[in-house]
């Protein structure tokens, strides 16, 4: 049997460990997928000596800092500089970046061209895989941190004039996931209206507080199934190369 896993930190919101064994049960492929919580990214060691691991994913907030205990990285993963996805062959680990596969269809399915422009909130790991790809496809884009210096500017410096410009708004924090759907970003919603393109990562729930917001205000909404699904996809792609399945 091989084993496969998401990492992260708090993953009672996943449905990774879901998607992935009705996959296999469907398909008739002997293999599991099973979800491990690390309190630190220093834990990895010890889960990857006593756990079995034909390979695994990457969540919140380990997408960036896992990068130290890998033996390579592709080039996409090593550009985006954050790896969510983890090949282990020959005993080395080898980190890919499948959000990327994920943000690009997402933004296909919503239209998105470089006659837009785009506010990406969040600096993580996710934020730096949508950044890849609005620069891959010459979207202008500005980074919205809550510190000052980590993004192009601050959520106070979001003006109502800034928002009638970027009419696209990319949410990559974990603001609004279960179990915490009543946080959201903290943009001022009465200007969002129906000329606003807004792309949620969060997929649990369907709807976030986010999304209702902004389809209140006649905004074209779209939560982070597809990305979900999308990067998996690509994940196990990766993995069943490595194991020649």
């Amino acid at each position: 049997m091989r084993h496969f896993a998401l990492i992260g930190k708090k993953l009672g919101h996943s449905f990774s460990a879901n998607f992935f064994n009705s996959k296999f049960k469907i398909e008739e492929i002997d293999a599991d997928y099973q979800l491990l919580e690390l309190e630190k990214i220093e834990d990895i060691k010890e889960v990857l000596k006593s756990t079995p691991l034909d390979g695994f994913n990457v969540t919140i907030p380990y997408k960036e800092s896992i990068i130290p205990y890998l033996d390579s990285l592709d080039d996409a993963a090593r550009e985006v500089g954050a790896v969510n996805c983890v090949e282990i062959k020959d005993g080395k680990l080898i980190g890919h970046n499948t959000d990327i596969a994920g943000v690009e269809a997402s933004l296909h399915w919503l239209d998105v061209t470089p006659e837009h422009k785009a506010l990406v909130l969040g600096t993580g790991g996710a934020s730096k895989a949508v950044q890849y790809i609005l620069s891959k496809y010459g979207v202008i884009h500005l980074v919205v941190s809550r510190e000052k210096g980590r993004g192009d500017i601050t959520y106070e410096e979001l003006t109502p004039e800034l928002l009638a410009l970027y009419t696209v708004v990319i949410n990559t924090t974990p603001l609004g996931m279960s179990p915490d759907t009543e946080s959201c970003p903290a943009i001022n919603y009465e200007h969002i209206n129906p000329s606003h393109r807004i792309f949620d990562l969060v997929y649990n729930p369907a709807e976030t507080k986010l999304i209702k917001l902004a389809e209140e205000r006649g905004a074209t909404t779209m939560g982070g199934m597809l990305m979900l699904q999308t990067q998996a996809i690509a994940s196990w792609h990766i993995w069943r190369k490595c194991l020649g399945m």
